[in-house]
């Protein structure tokens, strides 16, 4: 079972359960799994069936992990520091979990209502395929491809401050090199590429830095395209086979669906979101996972701060009981 609503759209939608085409799956950050939902995407009713999503449908957590301390996490992420220093590296995006297990139960049919209503700009969902169960909203488009039109659309998106706060220039230098790397990777199949003004880019309760493209690409080129962008500079870092491996040396926990994508596809687009600001959802906990863009400027407190505030894009959405 899967429910989910598009970027300003409000509209609710699920899947038919005819298995006659695949309509929307997710992939995982390192792309060795993926869970898809073979059916025709459907308008559902509104609110979703409440049996659909409960506690009782729910895997007990058995993953036995044990979320990073504070001082795990800021001396993990001097390492990580010194790593990007010696290696003169623009950017290395470190993650973590965050385990929350404060409840006896959690009402998700009110809690995906909620996140809706907080993140309206966002790619929202909610699914539980009986082994994997999750929830999320981002605003991230890896990219966004027109059937009839040929056109592709996708963003660079980086730095995050408290909506109030002015940008400074680590975060405007973070933004930088993710611009460019998506630049370089259109120019190679297309020949003609707009680019917007950098501008805020609100999310909740924080901002980050946007830059827009868009190009005309040939329809065959569309996966092939979309494996040269996954990851970004936003998720993973710059050289992005470099810190994929330093991603695997100094974070503690597979991110799994986190910082991977999820593939939708209607009738007259083919759309691919990053898939941040998620959880993976047990009878017995929530696994909250957050990260953020390591420079050589970066401050371990700030950064764990910003990992706390991105924590609560799920945690403050929970109906709990």
């Amino acid at each position: 079972m899967i429910y989910f609503k598009l970027p300003f759209d409000e509209t609710l939608y699920s899947t038919d359960q005819k298995q006659d085409g695949e309509s929307i799956s997710f992939h995982s950050f390192d792309l060795l799994r993926h869970i898809s939902f073979e059916s025709n995407i459907t308008e559902a009713s509104e609110p979703f069936e409440q049996t659909a999503m409960t506690n009782e449908t729910l895997l007990k957590d058995e993953s036995h992990f044990k979320a990073e301390t504070k001082d795990e996490y800021t001396n993990t992420l001097q390492q990580v520091i010194d790593v990007i220093k010696d290696h003169q590296l623009p950017k290395l995006v470190y993650s973590r979990r965050k385990i929350f297990t404060g409840f006896n139960g959690i009402d998700y049919k009110e809690s995906f209502k909620k996140l809706c209503i907080t993140y309206p700009n966002a790619f929202r969902y909610i699914f539980n395929d009986g082994e994997n169960a999750w929830m999320g909203a981002f605003s991230e488009t890896l990219g966004k491809f027109n059937k009839t039109t040929h056109e592709f659309e996708t963003m660079s998106l980086a730095g995050t401050l408290p909506v109030s706060e002015e940008w400074t220039e680590k975060e405007i230098e973070e933004q930088k090199p993710v611009t460019s790397y998506i630049k370089d990777i259109l120019e190679d199949y297309s020949e003609n590429i707009e680019l917007s003004e950098t501008h805020d880019h609100i999310s909740g309760n924080i901002k980050h830095l946007r830059t827009d493209f868009k190009a005309r690409i040939r329809p065959e080129d569309l996966d092939n395209l979309i494996h040269d962008l996954h990851p970004t500079p936003a998720v993973c870092g710059i050289p992005k086979d470099f810190c994929k491996k330093s991603i695997q040396q100094f974070e503690k926990f597979p991110r799994e669906f986190y910082a991977g994508f999820i593939k939708v596809e209607t009738d007259e687009w083919v759309m691919y979101f990053v898939n941040l600001r998620c959880a993976r959802l047990y009878k017995d906990s929530v696994h909250v996972f957050v990260g953020g863009g390591i420079t050589a400027q970066s401050n371990p407190e700030k950064e764990w701060r910003e990992t706390e505030l991105k924590s609560e894009a799920i945690l403050k959405n929970l109906i709990i009981s």
